[in-house]
C-alpha cells in the first residue's frame, strides 16, 4: 500500500538529516517521486531552497528536475508516509558513542509517524540499536506499537564523501526490515534509485554489523601499515618502497599508511567495542588498531620536530607549514580532523605552525579544534613543510615550488607519499 502510494504520488518520502549522506539520497528520491527533505538547521535549508549544498558535494545543477520541499518545520512531515533517518553518529570525547542526534530524529519522526507508516535508519549504528534505542522512541512519541503499527527497517548508507565515481547509485544496497512484508517494501522503494539492485539481510542487527565492520576493517588494515611504518622508520627503510614490492604478489592488499579521521572508520569501531563491551567482551584488536591510528598524528608531529632538532635548529620559534585540514582530500569536511592532533603537538614545542587548505574553512575550524587558517595565507620561509592532505591542488605542485617556499635546509614530509621518488634535492620524509 505504502509502495503504491508513493509510485503514484500521493504519498511522500521524507528524509529526516540532509548532509553528506542524506541530501544525495533525497535529491536521487525526488527524480522518482515526491520527497520532503527535513533538517533541523533553518540556514541549510534556506541554502538547498537555492540550490546550494552546504557540503559543497553537489553541483547546483544536481537539484534540476527534483520534485522536493526542503523544510526545518515539523508540520511539512504529516503526508510523509515512508521515513529515512540519515543523521550523523559521532562519539563523545570520550570515544563513547553519541546518539543524541539520532534520537533527536526518532523523536521528530516519532510526532508525526501515523499507523501504516515505514521508518528506515541509515546512520551508522552497532548491531541492536534500532530495536533497543531508536524504536521506544518512535512509539513512546507516536502512541504506536511496533510492527502492529508502523514498520522499521535498517539500509546503511555507502557513501563517500568526494567520491564521484561511487555514488550512491551506483552502490549495491544492503537493506533489512523487521519482517518479511517490511523487508520487500523498502526493497522496491530502494531499487527505483539503486542501479546495482540490493541486498536483503535477514535481520536488521546482521545490517547494523555489516556495516560496521566495512570501517572497522578498513581502520585495523591501515593500522597495520601505520605500525609498519614506524617499524620500518627505525630499521631506516622507506615504507611505501616495502609496499611497493610486496605490493608485486597478486594477493597482497593495497593499504597504505596515512592519518584515520573522518566521521567514519575513525568513529565506528568505537561503536562496536561500546556493544562488545555491554555483552561482556574487551575487543583486544579493534581497541588496538584505533590507538595506533589515533596515535598517528602525534607521530608525525614529533618525527618532523626530531628531524629539525637534528639539523642543529632551535624548535622553539621554528616555522612549519602545514598543507591540508580537512579528514581527506579535495572534501571540505572537518569532521574528526586528525590534523588537529599534528597541530596541537607542534604548538607543545612552541613551533610557529601555518594551516592552509584551499577547501576547510576558517572559522569552522577555529571553532571546532581552536585555531584557524593562516590569515596571510603562505609566506616567508618554513623549516619544515607537511603535506598533510592530497588536495588536487597540491599534488600539481613541483619541487621547485616547495624549495621556493623552504629554508636551504628544510624538511619536506610526504605524509601519504605521494611524491616518493619525485624530488631529488629536498630533505624528504614519509611514513
Amino acid at each position: 500500500m505504502v509502495l503504491e502510494k508513493i509510485l503514484n504520488k500521493e504519498s511522500k518520502i521524507g528524509i529526516i538529516g540532509l548532509g553528506y549522506v542524506g541530501l544525495p539520497i533525497a535529491l536521487e528520491f525526488a527524480r522518482k517521486v515526491k520527497v520532503v527533505g527535513f533538517d533541523i538547521n533553518a540556514e541549510r535549508v534556506e541554502m538547498m531552497k537555492n540550490n546550494v549544498d552546504p557540503s559543497e558535494e553537489l553541483e547546483s545543477k544536481d537539484f534540476e528536475g527534483c520534485d522536493i520541499m526542503f523544510t526545518h518545520k515539523l508540520e511539512d512531515l504529516s503526508d510523509v508516509n515512508f521515513f529515512i533517518v540519515a543523521v550523523p553518529t559521532p562519539i563523545d570525547e570520550y570515544n563513547q558513542p553519541n546518539l543524541r542526534p539520532l534520537l533527536g530524529a526518532s523523536t521528530t519522526v516519532g510526532k508525526v509517524l501515523k499507523k501504516g507508516d515505514y521508518v528506515v535508519f541509515e546512520s551508522t549504528v552497532y548491531p541492536g540499536c534500532t530495536e533497543d534505542d531508536c524504536i521506544p522512541v518512535l512509539e513512546e512519541h507516536s502512541g504506536l506499537k511496533f510492527i502492529e503499527d508502523f514498520k522499521v527497517g535498517y539500509s546503511p548508507e555507502r557513501i563517500n564523501p568526494g567520491d564521484k565515481e561511487h555514488t550512491i547509485t551506483k552502490i549495491l544496497k544492503v537493506v533489512s526490515g523487521c519482517d518479511d512484508e517490511s523487508l520487500d517494501v523498502i526493497s522496491k522503494i530502494y531499487e527505483l534509485i539503486i542501479e546495482p539492485g540490493v541486498h536483503r539481510a535477514s535481520s536488521i542487527k546482521v545490517a547494523e554489523a555489516a556495516k560496521i565492520i566495512e570501517n572497522t576493517q578498513r581502520d585495523l588494515n591501515i593500522a597495520l601499515m601505520n605500525e609498519l611504518s614506524i617499524i620500518f622508520n627505525r630499521i631506516g627503510i622507506n615504507t611505501f618502497e616495502v609496499l611497493e614490492a610486496a605490493g608485486t604478489k597478486w594477493n597482497f592488499l593495497p593499504f597504505k599508511p596515512g592519518l584515520v579521521g573522518g566521521h567514519c572508520i575513525g568513529v565506528d569501531p568505537y561503536y562496536l567495542t561500546f556493544k562488545a563491551e555491554g555483552v561482556g567482551y574487551h575487543a583486544r584488536v579493534i581497541n588496538s588498531g584505533r590507538y595506533v591510528n589515533d596515535s598517528m598524528g602525534f607521530y608525525v608531529a614529533k618525527q618532523t620536530v626530531k628531524q629539525i632538532l637534528a639539523k642543529g635548529k632551535n624548535i622553539s620559534g621554528a616555522r612549519i607549514l602545514l598543507m591540508g585540514a580537512t579528514f581527506k582530500e579535495n572534501v571540505s569536511d572537518i569532521r574528526n580532523s586528525k590534523i588537529c592532533d599534528v597541530v596541537k603537538e607542534l604548538q607543545s614545542f612552541r613551533v610557529n605552525v601555518d594551516v592552509v587548505d584551499p577547501h576547510a574553512d576558517s572559522k569552522e575550524l577555529f571553532k571546532e579544534y581552536h585555531f584557524g587558517l593562516a590569515e596571510n595565507g603562505i609566506t616567508g620561509k618554513y623549516d619544515a613543510v607537511i603535506l598533510a592532505v592530497n588536495h588536487d591542488e597540491y599534488i600539481a605542485l613541483d619541487e621547485n615550488y616547495f624549495k621556493g617556499i623552504m629554508s636551504e635546509d628544510g624538511l619536506f614530509v610526504d605524509v601519504k607519499g605521494v611524491f616518493q621518488g619525485k624530488f631529488k634535492d629536498l630533505d624528504y620524509w614519509s611514513l
